[in-house]
């Protein structure tokens, strides 16, 4: 295979030279470690009551948290894409003093504990959290409430948008907004026609794995939030209360999350696999 020009060897050579037979030393521990991924999604799949899918899907308490569900998630990506677009943009651009801290601020949601993520935003936007004074003082009450559930789900899912759209922007080089400068384009007209239609895969990507964490946020939900029917009571939170008393309908609940999960996957597959091959 004749590499590529430069002496760098080409997609095609890196292809070439991968194992079609990978070391047993290796390949053990790697399908135990996709069996024991599996085997979860494979119980779901099996438990599931094939015959009454369809009238526990459509039952009053379920369809109730799926409009919630998609609600709040729809409401959390739009609040996402308005300040998280702008916060990756200045962490890609910009240099300011505090930019190390600020990622972290953007990283810590995905790695906090979800009761803790719930807690934290108590004492933040709670009645007697650090806003809880001013936010009252203008009407607004977050906990117990829809627009508490939104809050939740933002805080856990915006970061999967921001770090998709940093690492994108970071590698664009920034020659091409000077050069749309340069000719006279203000910063918003070089966004719009020159960085945003660049980026735009991994905006849609980003866009959809918030959305699909918002739509599967629990832990910070029923923190903050609480688990009223028809008020803060999502799809993740109707499982849980399904467990108790329904475990069949709980699995039936599951099987759909699992399914719209499975599809933001397939759906990204080109965007996260694709470079890979």
């Amino acid at each position: 295979m004749t590499p590529a020009p430069g002496g760098v060897p080409g997609r095609a050579d890196r292809h070439h030279r991968r194992r079609t037979r990978p070391p047993a030393a290796l390949a053990l521990p790697a399908v135990l470690a996709a069996v024991f991924l599996a085997v979860p999604l494979a119980g779901v799949l099996a438990h599931t009551p094939w015959p009454d899918l369809a009238g526990q899907l459509s039952s009053p308490a379920v369809a109730q948290a799926l409009g919630l569900s998609l609600l709040v998630s729809g409401w959390a990506l739009l609040v996402s894409l308005a300040v998280g677009v702008p916060l990756a943009w200045l962490l890609a651009r910009v240099d300011f003093p505090g930019k190390a801290l600020v990622r972290a601020l953007v990283l810590l949601p995905m790695v906090l504990p979800p009761t803790v993520a719930g807690t934290a935003l108590l004492r933040g936007f709670g009645r007697n959290g650090l806003l809880g004074g001013p936010l009252e003082a203008l009407g607004v009450t977050l906990p117990f409430s829809t627009a508490g559930a939104v809050v939740a789900a933002v805080f856990v899912a915006m970061p999967f948008l921001v770090i998709s759209l940093e690492g994108a922007l970071n590698g664009i080089h920034p020659r091409y907004e000077e050069a749309a400068a340069t000719m006279g384009a203000t910063l918003p007209q070089t966004l719009r026609y020159v960085t945003l239609p660049m980026v735009m895969p991994s905006l849609a990507s980003g866009a959809a794995l918030c959305w699909a964490r918002a739509l599967g946020e629990f832990g910070a939900t029923i923190t903050f939030a609480g688990n009223l029917p028809g008020v803060t009571q999502t799809l993740p939170l109707q499982v849980y209360l399904l467990l108790q008393r329904d475990p069949s309908a709980a699995t039936s609940v599951s099987l759909l999350l699992l399914v719209v999960a499975a599809a933001v996957l397939v759906a990204l597959r080109g965007r996260w696999l694709g470079h890979a091959r």
